[in-house]
Parts: C-alpha cells; structure tokens; sequence
C-alpha cells in the first residue's frame, strides 16, 4: 500500500508539471533565437494585394479589371483605355479611392443631360408643386389665374432677369399682384 501511494503521489508529481520548469526554460533559451514573423507582416500576407472593378459606359473598353489596392478612379478609365469622346467627366470624382468589387459608370453628355431632366421632372412631379425657375408656360398656365399671356411674361421675366431668387419675386412680374400671388402662393416654388 506504502509502494502504491509513492507510485501515485510520482505521477502526480510527473503529470501536473512540476518538474518540468527545467524542461521549459531550456526550450524558452531555443524558442527566444528563432526569430518569429511580426506582427505586420502576419496582416500584410492575409491583406489582398489587388481589387476587382468594373468599368463601364462611355470608356474604349468596358470590362472588369485587377488593379492594385489603394487605386484611383483615373487608373481604372486608363486601365480601360480612356473615356471616349462623348463621356462627361464633369461628375466624376477621378482621385477618389476605388475599393474591392466597386462598379465606375461613366455617363455620356447625352446621358448626363437626360438624368438631370429626370431630375427635375421628378421633383416637379413628386410634390406637385410648379417650379417657376423651370417650368414651360403650358406648366404656369396650370396655375389659377395665369393664361397664356401671364405664363409668356413670366418666362419672358425669368429670361430677362434670371431665375427667380424667392417665390414672392413672381409679384415682380407685370400683372401679378397680391390677388394672384395670393392664389398660386402654395402652388409655385424655386
């Protein structure tokens, strides 16, 4: 019984670590020589080194292209030969970062300009409120109290003068006074 607790007690001893410091501190002196990857280098080597764009519209060669990571929207119109002479590069933002799976849509002039009149259709359209910046005289002949001569002279005005700064700048129209600003007031805007 006496051999039996000694043997158990051992391995216990043997089991639990102790007895094994010497053991570490040798392989610590070994492990301490090797020289382990940084920290930076670790991240770097998980980091894609390229993105993937897509490039299409008004450019000489819409397709999809592998540039470095950190690029810029000019080097994807270069890497997709140019834009064409049609392109209107007016909003776009060429030193802006690209990033990975990202898609570059370079409008032509003829697209441009069709979105803009969209634009302001739309809004024209979503608050039913007639813009007298922008609207036609058949638009101002919709409003109560402006015939066909008064939406000529309001065009005429805006044409003369630019647009209207504020919708009160209507009363500077002839013929259009309180009685019919006070009709269109919350029918018109800028």
């Amino acid at each position: 019984m006496k051999r039996f607790l000694f043997i158990a007690c051992c391995s216990i001893f043997l089991f639990t670590g102790c007895g094994q410091a010497s053991y570490f501190q040798s392989t610590e002196l070994v492990d301490s020589t090797e020289e382990t990857p940084k920290e930076d280098e670790m991240v770097e080597e998980l980091l894609p080194e390229t993105i993937f764009v897509q490039v299409a519209g008004a450019v000489e060669n819409p397709d999809v292209y592998e540039l470095p990571v950190g690029s810029r929207v000019y080097a994807a119109i270069e890497a997709a030969g140019g834009l064409l002479d049609s392109a209107d590069d007016s909003d776009i933002n060429q030193a802006s970062v690209l990033e990975d799976g990202q898609k570059l849509y370079v409008y032509t002039v003829e697209e441009s300009e069709a979105l803009k009149q969209e634009m302001i259709a739309s809004s024209q359209q979503d608050d039913g409120l007639v813009n007298i910046n922008t609207a036609s005289a058949a638009e101002l002949q919709s409003l109560p109290g402006i015939g066909e001569a008064k939406a000529k002279q309001i065009v005429s005005y805006r044409e003369a003068n630019g647009d209207f700064s504020s919708v009160e700048d209507i009363k500077n129209v002839s013929g259009i006074g309180d009685g019919i600003f006070n009709q269109i007031n919350s029918l018109i805007k800028i």
